[in-house]
């Protein structure tokens, strides 16, 4: 499952918000594979989302006690 959380800050985006829902249609597994395949090395080491593998960003790692 994904999530896209979307500003709306005119009627024109909340109808281009309201479309993306009206036409949406699902990968087909082959579509999948073939897009994992190709951004597996882009995503392997998480060096373009920092924030999920920094500390900088987010410092549970130094305070597991937020996780109980």
């Amino acid at each position: 499952m994904s999530v896209t959380i979307t500003g709306i800050d005119s009627m024109a985006i909340l109808q281009q918000a309201l479309d993306v829902i009206d036409n949406f249609t699902p990968m087909t597994p082959q579509e999948r594979a073939e897009l994992l395949a190709r951004t597996s090395k882009a995503a392997k080491n998480g060096e373009s989302e920092l924030y999920k593998v920094s500390p900088h960003f987010d410092s549970t790692e130094l305070h597991p006690e937020w996780l109980a």
